[in-house]
């Protein structure tokens, strides 16, 4: 009997001081090595890679941004603000009402299938409302209606797909080089400025390739707006 319950406490206790090493190690010690190092070696990024304008955090990098007038009386839907660059359409983006400037607690994508409202494969001009091909089509009207100019119409065949859909998450920072470009007249009609000077802004904002070969080069919708307000703000 003895024997037994001492066995049992040698087990209890090496069972103890097994807990307590491994909540050091794991809970204490691990955790604040990666933080160390994150904050040594990537700093901006292990802080949420924040982006600062006028000396104030205006976003971050990682996350989308809309750029919508005020509500109008009778609005649900804000109109979007035409002097700026504009995302890709962030119809998964839910509403809250514990950060109403960005309204970010809610994201994520429609779930609505590829062919949602399709006929033979096609979109009919008279997608049943609600379907993706609906929301597509008015996304495409959008696109040509707001960023055609007097001296420069938008062709249906050069709108890219991420201009008239949601990303998975709905927060997508990027938008593609084409869609930048086919926005430029709009923008540099709206802010007084010349195209060449816009369309060189969207040149020195766009990110290549990781490594030259992995994904797609893409255009940071906040940095390049910011990039937009100093060059108005000259």
């Amino acid at each position: 009997m003895n024997n037994s319950l001492s066995g049992t406490a040698r087990l209890l206790g090496a069972g103890l001081r097994a807990l307590l090493v491994l909540t050091v190690i794991c809970g204490v010690i691990y955790p604040l090595a990666v933080t160390g190092v994150a904050q040594a070696f990537f700093n901006h990024k292990a802080n949420g890679s924040e982006i600062t304008s006028d000396g104030k955090v205006v976003g971050s990098e990682l996350i989308g941004q809309r750029y919508d007038l005020p509500l109008k009386k009778g609005q649900e839907t804000p109109e979007p603000d035409l002097k700026w660059f504009q995302p890709r359409p962030s119809n998964g983006l839910g509403t809250n009402s514990v950060n109403t400037q960005y309204k970010l607690i809610l994201s994520g994508a429609t779930n609505l299938a590829g062919d949602n409202g399709a006929v033979n494969g096609r979109c009919p001009t008279d997608a049943a409302e609600g379907t993706l091909c609906a929301q597509v089509l008015a996304a495409r009207d959008a696109v040509i209606k707001d960023n055609s100019t007097a001296d420069y119409k938008v062709k249906p065949e050069d709108i890219p797909a991420e201009a008239v859909t949601s990303s998975g998450s709905g927060l997508d920072p990027h938008i593609s080089p084409q869609y930048a470009k086919i926005q430029v007249h709009r923008i540099a009609e709206r802010n007084h400025l010349d195209v060449q000077q816009v369309e060189q802004l969207v040149k020195d904002h766009t990110d290549d390739r990781i490594l030259g070969f992995i994904g797609e080069p893409r255009v940071n919708v906040l940095n390049l707006n910011i990039a937009l307000k100093e060059l108005t703000e000259k």
